[in-house]
């Protein structure tokens, strides 16, 4: 199995809801780090499991909509608390409208939100 990453970092605000989580509960910065994780079986005839180029574009298209925006105020977090966990799942979905699923077989986010924590959404494709 072949694995290719790419990372980037950005920043977003968001405030958590729903519960009392005292400071998280008051708008803040984040400063996140993305990676991204594509896996598949097979390379194609220049030894690629995809296009780097391609995958550099769809990430900034991505990250683009999330830069410097407050999460809550986005539809994708409409009625969800945008935790860490969503955050990964709502980039993950995005991110792999965006493959060529020719040759893989799956992705993941991981998204980290300071140094000491992250969370990963996985999906087969």
């Amino acid at each position: 199995m072949y694995r290719l990453s790419l990372q980037r970092d950005f920043e977003a605000r968001h405030y958590l809801i729903g519960g009392d989580w005292g400071v998280e509960n008051v708008e803040h910065a984040h400063p996140y780090r993305l990676e991204w994780i594509l896996e598949g079986g097979a390379l194609d005839e220049h030894g690629y499991l995809v296009d780097l180029v391609e995958l550099e574009g769809a990430l900034e298209t991505t990250l683009r909509a999330f830069r410097g925006r407050v999460l809550n105020d986005l539809p994708e977090f409409a009625g969800l608390n945008p935790s860490l966990e969503a955050f990964a799942r709502i980039l993950a979905t995005r991110l792999g409208a965006a493959l060529d699923r020719a040759r893989l077989t799956g992705h993941t986010v991981r998204l980290w939100e300071s140094p000491a924590a992250w969370a990963s959404f996985h999906q087969e494709l």
